[in-house]
């Protein structure tokens, strides 16, 4: 499949992509992530959900697109800059609350509600802070990470980080797991 292929884009999409393409931003998401994503939203009304790892807001796009009305989302990432362009093209919607911190810190000092999806789509709540971020699933709540699968991107040694990951993933017995060679390689894991 290609991009063209993609059934109901969120209208915004092109104008972040041809932003991330303007701004050399080299690490969007794959679109094949952000449809799942609006599907996994989308079975979720009035939910609460958690993305760690902004980015300039592709992903947001889809997650956003998949919500109703009362649903909530925040989003976190430590980039100043990319969080200004997420703000631009998000921050009038009043379900959505970005959010400029260190994904560690927001993690280690959320005392919030539990969520009903976390996408971890940065280093915290993916390779650091997995127990704090999984015990804020909600059960029946999906954990879903990608670019498990090889990427050109990944620093020499980091297969080793994804291999442990996978491995603790695998031997939890609070989450049914399903791991997919699709996309950039995925996890989706459900809480029981």
């Amino acid at each position: 499949m290609n991009d063209s292929n993609i059934q109901d884009m969120p209208t915004i999409h092109t104008e972040i992509a041809r932003k991330s393409v303007e701004i050399g931003f080299t690490m969007p998401s794959d679109v094949y992530i952000g449809t799942l994503l609006k599907t996994l939203i989308s079975s979720k009304p009035a939910g609460k959900f958690l993305e760690i790892g902004t980015g300039i807001g592709l992903s947001l796009s889809w997650m956003i697109d998949g919500m109703d009305r009362v649903s909530k989302l925040i989003t976190v990432d430590n980039d100043p800059e990319l969080i200004a362009i997420a703000r631009q093209y998000f921050e009038s919607d009043d379900r959505v609350e970005i959010i400029c911190e260190d994904g560690t810190e927001w993690i280690e000092n959320y005392e919030g509600d539990k969520f009903d999806l976390i996408f971890a789509d940065a280093w915290p709540g993916k390779y650091s802070e997995i127990d704090e971020i999984l015990n804020l699933v909600k059960v029946g709540g999906f954990y879903v990470i990608d670019d498990m699968s090889v990427q050109p991107n990944w620093p020499e040694g980091h297969d080793k980080n994804v291999n442990r990951l996978v491995s603790y993933l695998e031997n939890r017995k609070d989450f049914n797991l399903t791991k997919m060679n699709w996309s950039t390689g995925l996890i989706l894991a459900v809480k029981k």
